[in-house]
């Protein structure tokens, strides 16, 4: 675990609270919530960087580094890491506040490409 007071790294991207509905039987927040709760964050920023819709494509890489609890904030922080002719990495750091304080927790960190689309679904170059 990470010690409180650690900088995340990237743009704070998506903020949101870890429900009970959202756990597993051992009190836990499912980790697929959590990759959701990425994703989302990934593809806002993929989306900005592109200037237009963007769509997942691949999951390199996700390390589950401690458990997000039921009440925690859960923050996700994106930065670009690549952009190639038509698609995105985006490397993502979450963080849990523990009982909606200010102390912090790094929980997971990922990275995910996203690919630009047009308005018909196919590959688009994105802008420099």
């Amino acid at each position: 675990m990470q010690a409180s007071g650690t900088d995340p790294k990237g743009e704070l991207t998506i903020r949101t609270l870890a429900m009970p509905a959202d756990t597993n039987p051992a009190g836990d927040i499912f980790g697929g919530w959590v990759m959701s709760q990425m994703d989302i964050a990934g593809s806002i920023a993929a989306h900005e960087r592109a200037r237009g819709r963007t769509v997942t494509v691949a999951v390199e890489a996700m390390t589950f580094i401690a458990p997000v609890k039921v009440g925690d904030v859960l923050c996700v922080y994106t930065t670009i890491e690549r952009v190639g002719t038509t698609s995105i990495t985006v490397a993502m750091e979450a963080w849990a506040r523990r009982n909606r304080l200010a102390d912090r927790v790094k929980v997971t960190e990922a990275r995910f490409v996203y690919v630009a689309l047009d308005e018909h679904g196919a590959k688009r170059p994105i802008a420099s």
